[in-house]
């Protein structure tokens, strides 16, 4: 077989679609596979860089091939669609995969190991429980109300006021048969989150990284094993500016001719840790605000003079990005927290009035 160069694949659920470049970035084969069949042409392959969008199942295949010998590479799929010709099928999307792959400029997503996803995946089903928990309650509240019955925006004091309302005069025998349902539900609920969240801490518990992270005021055990997992490589960013733009907590830009013009955060990238980190911003937030002025550190005046200026909304985004900015120099560079750390920045010398 000849020595291939790039394939770019195009992965689904039961069909997989293939294309095939020489060195010159001309085609040389395409095709679509059952996925069994996809696999024993794969592993006739000879080693080559694979190209594939990062979407479900990605990071196995990327797994795959580089156990065989292959430069796997993952590409985000809004990378891909300007590369797509004319209209969306598999083959044009194959097509598309190989030639972003050979963009010398291209950015792509690192391939997570067996346990990196598996720590995710506790996550993710906590995600999943905590959504259902919520649309539970909510759901059960509006029931309640159409018998006169408000119950305060709490899942404690619903669930405290559960067993007495099983047995209110004003709902109906066949709501205290539901309402019973109802509390099992919510108790197993919660039980399945408490053992995700053990699960979590004993991650987090045995990252070297995730408990440099939760140095940080505002960082907790989910979101320290939320960026160890989902991050692999800090050093894969050139910067912690690169690392809040990936986060997606960075404004667009519409700029032209020269002026700049900056919108709202751009909410690209991983939304779970982006969200993990607003949550931590508002902790962070709270936390400067309760500080005496005399001992407050620098971080927490700087949060209380953003605040004064520029109101809640804003602060927290703009908490979230320093805080992902701190956290990328921590990791990247193997270093604790240390908050007189600007002291010693080259620019802190410039106008030490500013710094006082």
């Amino acid at each position: 077989m000849e020595q291939l160069t790039t394939i770019g694949i195009d992965l689904a659920k039961e069909v997989i679609a293939v294309c095939v470049m020489d060195q010159h970035g001309a085609v040389t084969e395409q095709r679509v596979f059952r996925r069994d069949a996809f696999e024993r042409w794969a592993a006739q392959l000879q080693p080559s860089t694979v190209a594939m969008e990062a979407c479900g199942s990605s990071h196995h295949w990327g797994r795959w091939f580089a156990a065989r010998g292959h430069i796997a590479r993952l590409i985000a799929p809004e990378f891909v669609v300007p590369f797509r010709k004319g209209g969306k099928n598999d083959t044009a999307d194959a097509e598309a995969v190989a030639i972003a792959g050979r963009q010398p400029t291209m950015r792509f997503v690192p391939i997570k190991t067996v346990g990196q996803q598996a720590t995710l995946a506790w996550h993710c089903v906590r995600e999943g429980w905590k959504e259902e928990r919520i649309a539970l309650l909510n759901r059960v509240r509006g029931l309640l109300a159409e018998y006169g019955v408000v119950i305060p925006r709490s899942p404690d004091r619903l669930m405290a006021a559960l067993p007495i309302l099983t047995e209110d005069p004003r709902l109906p025998d066949p709501i205290h048969a539901l309402l019973i349902e109802v509390r099992e539900q919510l108790s197993s609920l919660h039980a399945r989150m408490a053992r995700c969240d053990e699960q979590i801490a004993a991650h987090a518990k045995q990252s070297a990284a995730a408990q440099r992270a939760m140095q940080l005021t505002g960082v907790g055990p989910i979101t320290a094993s939320a960026l160890a997992a989902t991050v692999p490589d800090p050093k894969a960013f050139r910067n912690g500016r690169r690392f809040g733009a990936w986060l997606g907590l960075t404004p667009r830009q519409h700029s032209s001719g020269g002026k700049t013009r900056l919108g709202r955060i751009s909410l690209r990238g991983n939304v779970y840790l982006r969200n993990l980190l607003i949550q931590g911003a508002r902790s962070a937030l709270q936390s400067a605000l309760r500080a005496d002025p005399l001992k407050a550190s620098r971080l927490q005046r700087w949060i209380s003079a953003l605040y004064a200026r520029k109101g809640y909304f804003k602060t927290v985004i703009a908490i979230a990005n320093k805080h992902a900015r701190m956290l990328w120099a921590m990791l990247a560079k193997d270093e604790n927290y240390d908050a007189s750390a600007w002291i010693r920045h080259p620019m802190a010398c410039v106008n030490p009035a500013t710094n006082s």
